[in-house]
C-alpha cells in the first residue's frame, strides 16, 4: 500500500469513528479520558522503555539538550499526561449548548447549537505528551484525531496512542477515533494536507518551519501562529517598579516560549530614568539587550539593534528595547513588527490603556500584567491545544469550545415560505 493509500484509509476510518463520537454522551467521554488516564499511569514502564528508544536515537543524532529535555518521558511527564486528560474530563462539554434562541416573526424559533468538527489533524514536533493532550482535547470535544509526531518520538507516540487505543477498544468504541501516524515517512504529511473531504481543521505545533510548510501544502484549513514576537511597551504614567517586575517576567521566567516578550518599548519621556534601571534589572538576569540609539545614549553597554531584532523571536535571553516618542509609536511599532500574539502595556493611564486595548489587534492584548499569561490554562479555558493567530475560526489559545463550530437549528409548526 502506497503512502496516499495509507493516509486515505486512516482518514477515511477517523471519518467514519468520527459520526459515533459526535453522538456520545458527556458521561460516556468522561469516563474514556479516566480510563485513558488511568491506562497511562498502568503502562508507565513500557512507555518508559519506548521513550529510551527515541532519546537513545536523538542521542546518536546529537540532538540538543534541549531538545532531549522535550523529548523525554519520565514519571512525573507520565503522570502529568494523565492528570491532563482528568482534568480535560472535568470539564464543562461544549458540545449540544444551544448558544441563542430567537422567534421569527412568521413563529420561526431559530437557534445555534454546538456541533464537533469532525475530524482534526494535528501535525507537531518532539514532545510525546501532546499526544495524550490533543486526543484527550478532541475527543472531549466529539472529535476524532489524526497524530502525526515528528520521527524522533516515534516510539513514544506510538505507544501513548496504543494505550489510548486499548482503551476505546474496551468501551467498544471505534478505535479510529485516535491514531497515531506511525510511518516516519515525510510524505505522509503531504498526502494527509491533501485529504480535504476527510479531515476539516489541520492544526500544526512546532517551530516556524513546520508551521509554514504545513500552511503553504495544505488543502485543509490550516490553525497556526508562525511566531510569537510579543512586546510590552512602558508608558510615561508606569509605575516604574511593576513596569521592571512585568517586564522581567515576560523575558526571563522562561524564555523559550511563544509568549515571552521579544521587543521592549519605552516611552520617551521616562527613558531617561527607566532605560538605565531595566537595563540593569536585565543585566542581573543574565539578558542581553539589543537598543536603538537613545537607548544606548542611557545604557551605552547595550548592543546596537538592527533592522532584524525588531522582527525577531530570539526564544532565549535575549531583547530588543526601543524608546518611542508615544503611545502611537509604540502601536504603530506593534502593528508592523507584531506577530498578533500578545501585546502589553504598562500604565497607570485608564484612557492609555483602554486605547491600547482598541488599537492594537492581537490575540491577546493585556494591561499591567506579563504576555507569560496567554496561556488556555491561566485564561481558565482548563486546556488548549494551540495558540491561533489567525482570526477564523478562532483567535489566541484554543480550549474545547474552539474545537467545535456551530449549527443552525430551526422549530417550526408547519410554516412554509411564499
Amino acid at each position: 500500500m502506497s503512502i496516499a493509500e495509507q493516509m486515505k484509509q486512516v482518514a477515511t476510518e477517523a471519518r467514519n469513528a468520527s459520526l459515533v463520537l459526535a453522538t456520545l454522551s458527556t458521561a460516556v467521554k468522561n469516563q474514556l479520558l479516566e480510563k485513558m488516564a488511568s491506562g497511562l499511569i498502568a503502562a508507565a514502564d513500557r512507555l518508559k522503555q519506548e521513550n529510551e528508544k527515541d532519546l537513545a536515537a536523538g542521542r546518536d543524532k546529537g540532538l540538543s539538550g534541549a531538545m532531549l529535555d522535550r523529548l523525554a518521558l519520565d514519571d512525573k511527564r507520565i503522570e502529568s499526561m494523565a492528570v491532563g486528560l482528568r482534568e480535560v474530563a472535568a470539564l464543562p462539554d461544549p458540545v449540544g449548548e444551544v448558544t441563542g434562541m430567537w422567534r421569527r416573526p412568521n413563529g420561526l424559533q431559530v437557534g445555534r447549537m454546538r456541533i464537533p468538527l469532525g475530524v482534526i489533524g494535528i501535525v507537531y514536533e518532539s514532545r510525546p505528551n501532546v499526544t495524550a493532550d490533543a486526543a484527550g482535547l478532541c475527543l472531549k470535544s466529539g472529535n476524532a484525531v489524526v497524530l502525526r509526531g515528528g520521527s524522533e518520538a516515534i516510539h513514544s507516540n506510538t505507544a501513548i496512542g496504543e494505550v489510548l487505543k486499548q482503551q476505546l477498544r474496551a468501551m467498544s468504541l471505534p478505535e479510529a477515533a485516535v491514531q497515531v501516524v506511525t510511518t516516519t515517512d515525510r510524505g505522509a504529511i503531504n498526502e494527509l494536507l491533501k485529504l480535504e473531504d476527510d479531515i476539516d481543521l489541520i492544526i500544526p505545533r512546532g517551530g516556524e518551519g513546520l508551521i509554514r510548510f504545513v500552511a503553504q501544502n495544505s488543502r485543509i484549513p490550516v490553525i497556526k501562529h508562525y511566531k510569537g514576537v510579543c512586546h510590552i511597551f512602558v508608558d510615561a504614567s508606569a509605575d516604574y517598579e511593576m513596569a521592571e517586575k512585568i517586564a522581567v517576567n515576560a523575558k526571563v521566567q522562561r524564555p523559550g516560549v511563544c509568549n515571552a516578550m521579544e521587543t521592549l518599548l519605552i516611552h520617551k519621556d521616562i527613558a531617561e530614568t527607566f532605560v538605565p534601571q531595566i537595563a540593569e534589572a536585565f543585566a542581573r538576569n543574565g539578558v542581553e539587550l539589543r537598543g536603538c540609539s537613545i537607548t544606548r545614549e542611557f545604557a551605552p553597554a547595550v548592543k546596537e539593534a538592527t533592522d532584524e531584532d525588531w522582527d525577531a523571536e530570539y526564544l532565549d535571553l535575549i531583547l530588543a528595547v526601543r524608546v518611542v516618542e508615544n503611545l502611537d509609536e509604540a502601536v504603530a511599532h506593534i502593528n508592523r513588527y507584531g506577530s498578533l500574539h500578545t501585546e502589553a502595556i504598562v500604565t497607570e493611564s485608564y484612557q492609555h490603556a483602554q486605547q491600547f486595548v482598541q488599537r492594537v489587534n492581537s490575540s491577546s492584548v493585556v494591561v499591567n500584567a506579563s504576555t507569560r499569561f496567554a496561556d488556555g490554562s491561566e485564561y481558565g479555558l482548563g486546556a488548549e491545544i494551540g495558540i491561533s493567530t489567525t482570526k477564523l475560526h478562532s483567535f489566541g489559545p484554543m480550549g474545547l469550545e474552539d474545537l467545535t463550530t456551530r449549527k443552525f437549528i430551526v422549530f417550526g409548526e408547519g410554516q412554509i415560505r411564499t
